[in-house]
């Protein structure tokens, strides 16, 4: 099986975390940010991929010794993600039928079996597969005053994770798509399906925690501390 695109956004600015720098370079573990320790484990799983960095055009804190690929470029990150992926889709050159994986910089805590396993199941589906996790909790609709008006069903609901894998040409026409109608999607699957297609669910791992706010950088720097601890004899 041939290796993969990764395409890694990278050019927001992480407002919620009220930090100093955008979220992506604030440091975890071993004095490394958030990037250093995100493209390492895309590297362990994949160390032969082409990976495709969106950085912000003004960002200073970027350093390319953070990068363990070889095959890697750079492209400008967009106002929106969509727009970042876009013009990362735009400047390789992929052919039809290539897997592009997108992955979330602020998911540190991917494991390597659940990258692979995506990826195979992005290649065997046409319609591509993202990493999902089942609802677990009680899901509550609130109103514009943060009341609770109901409970909702929560059967067949997922979280939606990443990294999202989709064939180039079918991802590239459903973000040109969504552009061309002036729909803002917030991650790949929703632009595949606005096209009518089913993205693959694949169930992921719990401990693939985003790092939006404040308390998740702790929370982050545990969940590696414990992967490692746990699979000591794997340096990523």
């Amino acid at each position: 099986m041939s290796q993969p695109w990764l395409i890694v956004p990278a050019a927001g600015q992480g407002r919620r975390m009220g930090a100093d720098k955008p979220k992506q370079y604030l440091t975890l573990l071993d004095n490394q940010p958030i990037l250093a320790h995100t493209l390492k484990r895309l590297h362990c799983a994949f160390p032969n991929a082409r990976l495709v960095l969106c950085l912000d055009d003004d960002d200073r804190w970027f350093s390319p010794d953070w990068i363990p690929f070889t095959d890697w470029q750079r492209v400008p990150g967009g106002r929106e993600r969509m727009d970042s992926v876009l013009n990362a889709l735009h400047a390789m050159a992929a052919q039809a039928d290539d897997i592009v994986m997108v992955h979330d910089v602020a998911r540190p805590c991917i494991t390597p079996d659940d990258l692979q396993t995506l990826y195979q199941v992005a290649s065997s589906h046409p319609a591509g597969a993202l990493l999902a996790m089942p609802v677990a909790d009680t899901m509550k609709r609130g109103d514009a005053q943060h009341l609770s008006v109901r409970t909702e069903p929560r059967d067949g609901l997922w979280h939606a994770l990443t990294p999202q894998g989709f064939r180039y040409a079918l991802l590239r026409r459903a973000l040109e798509a969504a552009r061309q109608q002036d729909t803002l999607v917030t991650d790949e699957a929703s632009a595949v399906e606005a096209l009518g297609e089913c993205p693959k669910l694949v169930s992921g791992r719990r401990d693939n925690v985003k790092v939006t706010h404040p308390d998740d950088l702790a929370l982050a720097a545990a969940i590696m501390a414990a992967q490692a601890a746990h699979t000591p004899e794997r340096s990523c």
